[in-house]
């Protein structure tokens, strides 16, 4: 079937993301499958990890930031004994000969992983640095000072061990954590050298592993099964946030970027706040709550038939 004009095509598809491939080019893939006119991932995966992506199209791509800013929670295997230039799988061998330490060793250590943290990003990442990506700068062979970044880690279990060198751990973490730099930082607590071998993102925000599509799936549909109706409402990516009933004519106004009067409306123990205003069914704008005016702070252009 012919497919020439693009389509204005609005919600979320959270794909499992298979091995070897960006999460650029997921983000491709899925916008042909779809013939969609516009979409976008939140929260980049490595080549090598596997698990939630989600891709927002259309309306929904003014939702990303909300998503990349929230907890992620991962499954990963480290393996001691030898580090690598990228922290995983995919980089050369640096120091070889560590010691594997013990199952009572490793969690010993964990508790010191916990709360705040600092960690100093793999070169070889997409941060910038003077203009230029970090993995462009090591790949040309530059001596690079990454600057470090304050993480949260909320949870650290280990799990089993998968191997006679290698365990497997979970870990909930804060958004801009390194996964490869907490393995590569475990191993060094421990004495030795690691890397991993296996990443899986298990949670993005609100959208979980189970909520995943493969894009196997997606390739063995047809076409006219690609349809608005498998993708997931732009407004579901808020289901956490508190919802304001709008009527038809301030629907109107918020989408002219027009602030709304707060006592016309029950938002008393919403000061300070955002909230996600709703005409009927229709998600219309998200909203800042101040004690003089109801404030537009994205506004959608959605109809009741969408996202559905």
């Amino acid at each position: 079937m012919k497919r020439t004009k693009h389509l204005d095509i609005n919600g979320w598809l959270i794909l499992d993301k298979p091995k070897n491939i960006t999460s650029a080019h997921a983000v491709a893939e899925t916008r042909h499958l779809f013939n969609a006119n516009k979409n976008g991932h939140t929260g980049t995966l490595d080549p090598f990890a596997t698990g939630v992506l989600p891709i927002a199209f259309g309306e929904a791509t003014k939702l990303i930031s909300f998503i990349t800013e929230d907890t992620k929670e991962y499954a990963f295997t480290l393996q001691f004994g030898f580090d690598t230039t990228t922290d995983d799988i995919e980089g050369e061998p640096v120091h070889s000969g560590g010691r594997i330490p013990s199952r009572d060793e490793i969690l010993k250590i964990l508790p010191t992983f916990l709360g705040d943290i600092v960690q100093t990003p793999p070169i070889y990442s997409a941060i910038k640095i003077d203009g230029k990506r970090a993995y462009q700068l090591a790949r040309s062979g530059e001596d690079i000072q990454m600057p470090t970044r304050n993480i949260h880690i909320y949870c650290l279990e280990l799990i089993k061990q998968s191997s006679e060198n290698s365990f497997d751990f979970r870990v909930s973490c804060s958004k801009g954590t390194y996964i490869r730099t907490l393995g590569r930082d475990i191993a060094l607590k421990l004495n030795t050298f690691g890397h991993l071998t296996a990443l899986r993102r298990l949670k993005c925000s609100i959208f979980s592993i189970e909520d995943t599509i493969s894009l196997e799936n997606l390739k063995n549909m047809e076409y006219k099964t690609l349809t608005q109706d498998i993708l997931l409402p732009v407004e579901t990516a808020l289901r956490d946030i508190a919802a304001l009933a709008v009527s038809a004519e301030d629907a109107a106004k918020l989408k002219l970027g027009q602030g709304l009067s707060p006592k016309l409306y029950d938002v008393q123990n919403h000061i300070g706040s955002v909230m996600a205003a709703f005409s009927g069914s229709c998600l219309v704008a998200l909203v800042r709550i101040d004690e003089r005016k109801i404030s537009p702070i994205r506004v959608f252009n959605l109809t009741t038939t969408q996202g559905k």
